[in-house]
């Protein structure tokens, strides 16, 4: 499978964008320069008055009715869960899911980019590395050569994945944290920002500090 820097299938493609919220935004800030003409928000909940750019033309239901009216969808919500979970039904349900990439990420030719994944600006995704459906590659992460992320997984803001990392699905791994090479983070694990991480991390745990070290509560 190639690497698919940005749906865009034509002069004026209509981008439907499921959540208004934080992270919705800064998606269709990242998809209008990638070239989307116009962009549509759907939530549920009614965002901050004057943070849109952008209209917001109905909540979930609308989404539902209006999937075959847009060139593309994408999930704009940050929660990996409900993110995955939502990609997954549009897809069902016969939504083109959309894979969006700004024009200063860089993204080898020889990367695999899955169907709903974002990659934001100042990111950098190496040679061999694939990333799965619904993924996040957030502004000025890191995923070097051979890592392989499964859906779901959000690399946060400046985090950075060594060589040969596997991250399971809907993992985290939070801002400024560094993941030495050819390590596994298991399946809804969180990474702690600015964690140091050098040993693989289990299912659904949380590791915090340098070295990270497993957080009990």
């Amino acid at each position: 499978m190639q690497n698919t820097p940005a749906l865009v299938p034509s002069a004026t493609p209509s981008l439907a964008i499921l959540g208004a919220g934080g992270h919705g935004r800064v998606v269709a800030d990242c998809a209008e320069a990638s070239g989307w003409g116009r962009l549509c928000f759907f939530d549920d909940i009614a965002p901050a008055a004057g943070r849109l750019v952008w209209p917001v033309s109905g909540g979930t239901r609308e989404i539902l009715d209006r999937l075959t009216a847009f060139d593309g969808v994408v999930v704009g919500i940050g929660n990996n869960g409900d993110r995955l979970a939502w990609h997954r039904r549009l897809t069902e349900l016969g939504g083109v899911m959309a894979t969006v990439v700004h024009p200063r990420a860089t993204v080898s030719t020889h990367a695999v980019i899955e169907a709903g994944s974002v990659v934001l600006a100042g990111a950098c995704v190496s040679i061999g590395a694939r990333l799965g459906q619904a993924v996040i590659v957030n502004t000025g992460a890191t995923v070097d050569h051979d890592c392989d992320l499964a859906d779901g997984v959000h690399i946060a803001p400046g985090a950075s994945l060594a060589g040969g990392v596997r991250a399971g699905e809907s993992s985290w791994i939070g801002i400024g944290a560094v993941v030495k090479q050819g390590l596994t983070i298991g399946h809804r694990a969180v990474v702690g920002a600015g964690a140091v991480v050098l040993g693989d991390v289990p299912d659904d745990a949380t590791v915090v500090g340098n070295p990270a070290r497993p957080l009990h509560r």
